[in-house]
């Protein structure tokens, strides 16, 4: 999808992944690993019990949020985009924007956008 009014190709969506509220990343890896089959895609943790986890099985992704220092609990969803930057570049005077672009540490580039009603849209793409 090119978003009109942008340079054709730079904010190419190519898909949301639902994230899902947790309280506790082991529980959570063990529950959608080691029961229902999904293959662990990535895992960010600063104590092993909060963080991220994201899994995959076939053409489904999830990601599971247990909460760190600062995150919230409002629901969200990860959009998977080609350009995270160019995005910010179209949105950021049209929406609020809680976090501007950042390089994570496990690889990504990603800023969070508020919705009117507290959900964050979580824009993700590769560093550049």
């Amino acid at each position: 999808m090119i978003i009109p009014g942008s340079a054709a190709g730079a904010t190419t969506m190519e898909r949301a992944i639902p994230i899902l509220p947790a309280d506790d990343l082991r529980v959570a890896k063990e529950f959608y690993v080691n029961r229902l089959g999904f293959n662990l895609r990535f895992e960010a943790t600063e104590d092993g019990t909060t963080g991220l986890l994201g899994v995959d099985r076939g053409t489904i992704s999830l990601t599971l949020d247990c909460p760190m220092s600062g995150h919230g609990r409002e629901a969200c969803v990860s959009l998977q985009v080609e350009n995270a930057d160019a995005y910010y570049d179209e949105w950021r005077d049209r929406v609020e924007i809680r976090r501007p672009p950042t390089n994570e540490p496990w690889g990504a580039r990603t800023f969070d956008v508020i919705d009117p009603f507290g959900n964050t849209i979580f824009v993700m793409g590769p560093v550049r």
